[in-house]
């Protein structure tokens, strides 16, 4: 209770609409409730309203039209792994499916690392974890994360099967990603990767290292991905 207290009423408006868009509940080319049933509603000022729809456009889950409202948005169904909403929000969780490889365990940060980590970072070591995402039931993407130890309170107890690494943070620790480094190249796979994404050994995955950056400073978070791309295409703003 006491961490729901804490989310700004704004954005407790904001992941309710977000998540009846992405569930299909309001459909594309559809108007949300007006800003004055939202209020009468939701119990809430019209500022505040504003604020969560302004939240939607930049997201890219409304448009605002003047004299019409708030329309709803076509969710991309390419693959949004560089968007910086997420993948469950670029594609949607109905047809993205997500297979808990390694639960989140926390340990020590692998030496060599990818990236730079901060002294911070450093100190308290990582939670480790490792998913395997589905699109149409078929295997799409492995990643392998790596997040700072850092008031993340029962995050080794949550569950993420079929979850959204990105909503979790979002909405339980008030974390939100803003941006981030990657580096690309294509590889070929090798014998576990070829199993992970029932692909043959040898075949061409694109492989991605990526140092997300978020709201709360000096806490980052690490991805390495390997993406089947025979079917898919990945795209967004980054």
């Amino acid at each position: 209770m006491a961490e729901e207290n804490k989310i700004p009423q704004y954005k407790k408006l904001y992941e309710t609409l977000r998540r009846h868009i992405v569930s299909g509940v309001y459909k594309e080319g559809s108007l949300l409730p007006s800003e004055n049933e939202l209020c009468a509603v939701h119990s809430m000022t019209r500022p505040t309203v504003r604020h969560a729809l302004e939240a939607l456009v930049q997201d890219g889950f409304i448009q605002k039209k003047q004299g019409k409202g708030s329309i709803v948005q076509k969710p991309p169904q390419d693959i949004g792994i560089l968007s910086i909403s997420g993948t469950s929000s670029a594609i949607g969780k109905q047809y993205l499916q997500t297979q808990i490889i390694q639960k989140p365990q926390i340990k020590a940060w692998p030496m060599p690392f990818n990236f730079d980590l901060a002294e911070a970072e450093k100190d308290v070591g990582c939670i480790y974890m490792e998913r395997l995402r589905f699109v149409n039931e078929q295997p799409v993407f492995y990643d392998i994360n790596h997040i700072p130890n850092i008031n993340l309170p029962r995050f080794t107890s949550r569950t993420f099967e079929n979850k959204s690494l990105f909503d979790t943070l979002r909405t339980g620790y008030q974390i939100e990603v803003k941006g981030g480094t990657q580096k690309l190249k294509a590889i070929k796979a090798t014998g576990t990767i070829s199993q992970l994404l029932k692909i043959k050994t040898g075949d061409p995955v694109l492989y991605m290292e990526r140092k997300l950056l978020t709201n709360r400073e000096g806490f980052h978070i690490y991805s390495t991905i390997y993406f089947n791309s025979e079917k898919h295409a990945i795209f967004g703003n980054f």
